[in-house]
């Protein structure tokens, strides 16, 4: 068993096929396929089931994708950080993030970091839900992540740094229901259609709880894409509760942005894994974390 091997192991995982996972490093298909029948003889199992072009992973499979992405991350923490006795000069980091911080506060981290270390690259995974984020540093996907929760996560499997709190405000329509003025109180809403986010989310949740309490509000739409729900206030469809990070975007955009009385916030935080954390990743969680991201841990400057 070579690390080779395991880096065309966890592309077939993660592209869905040996195809794919042939095109995205960039091998011939063959000699990936042998790559793997060669793993599967060194550990005397097979790892996926062939059906024609498709592929499943056998309960094998499954048992080695943490073992795995661990022995690899291993490796890249142990080039990276021979690199970095010279100086953060390049390297790759990889961050997950929820649709909502990967606005804010995730910008303006990568904006102080790139500007600092240009020659790093900097990788964003999307997660949609604070357990997607925190399975993605556990396996090894990322070594950081980002997520909000009305809770902060209760987790043995991943430090968690806290960023701060964002506030979830209600989105609507430009010539709508409502118009700029103070807090709106949740009652307000009641008759109103809304676009509710998927389950697992902060905004679901409050959106939940204000009809649990007794406030008739409809669902308009209810949607697993982010992205989508602000543009479908701007057509008119209905009203939405998306978090702080949305407002500069929804006021450009011409929509009304209130704050809830009484509010509700989510809490921010960045998920690492255990133990060592390459240099590139412990620099960057430095920076996010701290009052004075321009300070350099070595000079004070």
């Amino acid at each position: 068993m070579d690390v080779r091997q395991l880096e065309y192991f966890l592309a077939v995982v993660d592209h869905g096929g040996f195809n794919r996972a042939a095109g995205a490093l960039f091998v011939a298909q063959p000699s990936l396929s042998q790559a793997i029948r060669g793993l599967e003889k060194d550990l005397g199992t097979q790892l996926f089931h062939r059906n024609g072009r498709r592929v499943v992973l056998t309960e094998a499979g499954r048992a080695l994708i943490g073992p795995a992405r661990q022995a690899v991350r291993s490796l890249e923490v142990a080039r990276e950080s021979v690199t970095a006795a010279h100086g953060l000069r390049t390297g790759r980091i990889a961050v997950a993030s929820m649709p909502s911080p990967a606005i804010e506060p995730l910008g303006g981290m990568v904006q102080r970091f790139a500007a600092r270390y240009p020659g790093v690259d900097v990788v964003l995974r999307d997660a949609p839900v604070p357990g997607a984020v925190i399975d993605m540093v556990r396996t090894g996907v990322t070594e950081l992540g980002l997520l909000s929760a009305w809770e902060p996560p209760a987790t043995t499997d991943v430090d968690l740094h806290p960023v701060g709190e964002q506030r979830l405000v209600l989105v609507a329509p430009p010539d709508g229901p409502f118009e700029p003025g103070p807090p709106l109180p949740r009652e307000r809403l009641a008759g109103h259609r809304l676009i509710a986010g998927e389950r697992g989310t902060g905004m679901r949740r409050l959106a939940d709880e204000i009809r649990a309490s007794g406030v008739d509000v409809p669902f308009a739409v209810e949607t697993d894409h982010r992205a989508a729900i602000l543009s479908l206030v701007l057509k008119g469809v209905g009203v939405a509760i998306l978090a702080e990070a949305w407002r500069p975007l929804a006021l450009r955009a011409g929509a009304v942005v209130r704050d809830l009385d009484p509010p509700a916030s989510l809490h921010i935080a960045l998920a690492g894994r255990k133990g060592w954390l390459s240099p590139i990743a412990e620099e960057f969680l430095r920076m996010a974390l701290s009052r004075d991201p321009w300070t350099d841990p070595e000079t004070g400057r």
